[in-house]
């Protein structure tokens, strides 16, 4: 076992409530629950945010860690979606751009305001992107951000002062949201929890309990980190496990026709170098028809994204070479410094749950962009959607469970509920990601010195935020750590795989794991990685690893 020092034992919040030993212990005792929720995506926690703040006794399972699967690998845009407006989709933009002023007003810490420039090649971009734009503020009226300007040729190059050296007309200027994916999806369900919700991960549903005349009653679990079994009983199951979702259909109804289809998006991670400056790149139109991104992420470029449908779905989906090749060549077109492969200190891919047509009874259409489904007497299954829109989903989604559930009828709140970490003044100290919460990691730090030194010399994280994770977010491995709360493994794999020894040994003395836990998190840990590295198979990625 661990060395079990009492100086980590001891810290972190006296009594915290977003404990997965806790959690379990309270999800145990529950006779029955109101709404058991499957899936820890923004869909699934923001359904556990809902539910809970109106005071119903909610219990969420998600089968790996939150937001370990599509909702920690967007392309980190609060967005009203410029390309939905050039669909024609007004009211869903109306409806995103609504949801982005409430984010804004609701985390704070975690969501920003960023500029971002469309350069015009020919002589009538400028003026028909410019329209749009302009037609994109009107729409968010009193939740608009900064006015979209035209700008000039120098004007553009001084914002993009990479852009490629060719005839530049202008461009136009517009703002928009960003934010931290996983770092909210966390926040939200420390929320849900203070709200009174029981939340736990590696809880794998593993089949749907349901009663004599067919109506599901609640689910069989299975916890992935020792194997035990557990029954939950709940008036209303939610299915809102994203590319999951029919997996937990075909538990109800074998022969279910599937209901999403997976869609892969990538994202490749550059140096800063490639865009210096605080603004975005956006290209509207590539030769797949997506719109195009490169983001200021982290102290570095965040590129993306693809839209690829496959055939299969996994926790851990992986880049695929066409995929690779086009987003290089398409930022290629127009940068002048080129990013070669060689440049990508990390790439991660995402799958997307695109809802299939279907003509079948009980199908319930919020907006074309998710959808509610009545799939059995006592399940309802939300998939599809956007991370922007994913409180107006819970909120649809909660709303249909009080009526399937036959629940006391009561209202929504989370449009106005402030997100754990909220904070009007922005830390501007390294630890502003955590909002309210930095004062409390600088408190560790005070409290045991050590924890004011960093993971890794030449990378900012301090060991303090790992111990803040285990003990105060919930993270139960080497991933959830590198990945998730501190968010690494997503901008540089190499520096994740770098910190991967230190940060095991400080998680097994919190922990109070053996030598045999800690081989096999690094294990574990160098295999995923991998998936990150564009050259896993070469001398120097093997050489990164046995570092």
């Amino acid at each position: 076992m661990g060395n079990g020092n009492p100086e980590f034992m001891s810290i972190g919040i006296k009594e915290n409530i977003f404990s997965r030993e806790e959690n379990l212990l309270k999800a145990k005792a529950a006779n029955e629950w109101d709404i058991i929720i499957i899936g820890g995506g923004a869909t699934g926690l923001g359904s556990a945010l809902d539910a809970a703040s109106r005071g119903y006794k909610t219990l969420l399972l998600e089968q790996a860690d939150f937001s370990s699967g599509t909702s920690s690998r967007s392309t980190k845009l609060v967005h009203g979606g410029v390309r939905y407006l050039a669909q024609g989709n007004i009211g869903l933009v109306k409806e995103a751009l609504h949801e982005r002023g409430i984010l804004l007003e609701n985390a704070p810490h975690l969501v920003k305001m960023r500029g971002f420039v469309i350069p015009a090649f020919r002589w009538w971009e400028k003026y028909f992107y410019g329209l749009g734009l302009k037609i994109y503020d009107w729409m968010a009226r009193g939740w608009r951000l900064d006015k979209t300007i035209l700008l000039s040729p120098s004007e553009v190059r001084g914002m993009l002062p990479n852009l490629r050296k060719r005839k530049v007309g202008g461009g136009v200027l517009y703002f928009d949201g960003q934010f931290d994916d996983a770092r909210l999806a966390i926040n939200i369900a420390q929320t849900a929890v203070e709200q009174g919700g029981v939340l736990l991960n590696y809880m794998k549903v593993g089949g749907l309990k349901t009663t004599a005349s067919g109506r599901v009653s609640g689910v069989e679990v299975v916890d992935q980190l020792n194997g035990e079994s557990h029954t939950f009983n709940g008036r209303v199951v939610v299915n809102a496990a994203g590319v999951f979702v029919d997996d937990i259909l075909k538990m109800s109804n074998p022969k279910r026709a599937p209901l999403v289809k997976a869609s892969q998006g990538i994202h490749l991670v550059l140096d800063k170098s490639f865009l210096p400056g605080s603004h975005a790149l956006m290209i509207p139109a590539t030769s797949d028809g997506r719109v195009l991104f490169a983001v200021p992420w982290q102290n570095h470029l965040l590129v993306g994204t693809t839209d690829s449908l496959v055939e299969t779905h996994s926790l851990e989906p992986v880049a695929r070479e066409d995929e690779i090749a086009f987003i290089l060549e398409t930022i290629q077109d127009y940068l002048d410094k080129k990013p070669k492969r060689e440049d990508v200190l990390s790439v991660f891919a995402g799958l997307r749950p695109l809802v299939q047509p279907s003509e079948e009874k009980g199908t319930k259409d919020i907006s074309r962009d998710h959808k509610l489904e009545r799939s059995a007497p006592g399940l309802l299954t939300i998939t599809g959607g956007k991370w922007t829109t994913y409180r107006r989903m819970a909120e649809d989604t909660i709303d249909q469970a009080v009526v399937e559930g036959n629940l006391e009828k009561k209202p929504c709140i989370t449009e106005t509920l402030k997100i754990h970490g909220y904070t009007a003044t922005p830390d501007v100290r390294g630890l502003s990601t955590y909002g309210s919460d930095a004062e409390k990691i600088r408190n560790l730090i005070r409290e045991t010195p050590i924890l004011g030194a960093r993971i890794h010399e030449e990378y900012p994280y301090l060991q303090a935020q790992v111990v803040w994770a285990v003990k105060n977010e919930m993270a139960q491995t080497l991933e959830d750590v590198l990945a998730r709360r501190l968010g690494i493994l997503f901008v540089n794999a190499r520096a994740a795989l770098l910190m991967a020894d230190k940060v095991t040994e400080l998680m097994a003395e919190i922990l109070g794991k053996d030598q045999h836990w800690k081989a096999q998190q690094i294990s574990a840990f160098q295999s995923l990685a991998q998936n990150y590295l564009l050259t896993p198979k070469s001398t120097e990625a093997k050489e990164v690893v046995n570092q």
